[in-house]
Parts: C-alpha cells; structure tokens; sequence
C-alpha cells in the first residue's frame, strides 16, 4: 500500500509538462543530483515491475542474474541491463528498445480500450494532468512500446494471461 501511494505521488510529477525523464545525458555534477530524485527512483522501480510482470518473474530473474554475472566488480549503463534481458529472451523481444521508450520519455500514456462486439481497439497518447503552458511541448513524437496483459472469459485467474505489445499510437 506503501509503494502505491508513492507511485501515485510519483506519477502526478511525471504527468506535468515539467517532468523529466529517467535517463538522460548529464554534463555536471549539478545535473545528476538533480536526476535522482523520487520520481526517478519510483517511475524506475514501477518499470522493473512492469517488466517482471510482462516476461515472467521466471524469465525476469534470469535477466537479472546474467546482468549480475556480466557485471560483478564492475561498472555498467542502462542499456547494459535491456541487453542482459534480450540474451535471456533470445531476440523473441527486444527489451532494449522496449524500455528505452519509457526511460526516455517523460511521462507516461494514457491507453484508450474500446470494444465493439467482438473487436477489441486500443490507443495511446500522452497524459498530461496540467498543461502548463510556459513548459508546453507537443506530444506528436511520444510512442511507448506498452506491454498490455489481459484475460478472456475462456480462461481461469491463474492461468491464461494473454499479452500484447503495444508499438503503435493504435491497434486490435
């Protein structure tokens, strides 16, 4: 309940035009102080469960412990990470290009789902909770790669969760 609350928080910042996004080029010692904040560390730990839960806590771990292995005594980048879960999945997803949407975005989409009979359609855009209009800038460019996880009345609770990757601004 904790961490939700902090989420919650977390994601009112990243919805102002102000935010910042996770990952960015740093030139002074200034800049990086200014990085590592709440909602870095927040959106940072709600993206790791957001992939967990999209591999598998199975296939996540064992991202994990190659990126471990790869690393141990030594220094690493964001994108050494994404490469550690693309070895583990073997090329069936990229996750480096995947989470590279979220870490460089500020922000987060907002997804439309709509049903029509039988046909399912989503859609995403930017959220902005604010427009403040001294810090507008156009989300024309904004795509997130969204994993989407759902159930059909064909399946039971524990069992059949369907996935699909959201690349696109829409699709079905």
């Amino acid at each position: 309940e904790d961490f939700l609350t902090l989420m919650f928080k977390a994601m009112m910042k990243d919805a102002l035009n102000s935010s910042h996004s996770v990952s960015s080029s740093v030139q002074s010692s200034e800049q990086i102080e200014e990085m590592f904040d709440a909602l870095s560390y927040i959106k940072g730990a709600s993206l790791l469960l957001m992939l967990k839960h999209y591999l598998t806590k199975d296939v996540f771990q064992a991202g994990i412990e190659v990126y471990l292995r790869n690393h141990n005594y030594g220094t690493a980048q964001s994108d050494d990470l994404w490469d550690s879960m693309n070895e583990i999945t073997n090329g069936t997803l990229d996750v480096k290009k995947m989470m590279k949407t979220w870490i460089v975005h500020k922000g987060f989409p907002l997804v439309t789902v709509v049903r029509k009979g039988k046909i399912i359609s989503v859609q995403q855009e930017k959220f902005l909770y604010r427009v403040e209009p001294e810090n507008w800038t156009s989300d024309a460019s904004y795509l997130w790669h969204i994993p989407l996880t759902y159930m059909t009345n064909r399946c039971n609770f524990t069992h059949c969760t369907n996935a699909y990757l959201l690349d696109q601004k829409s699709g079905m």
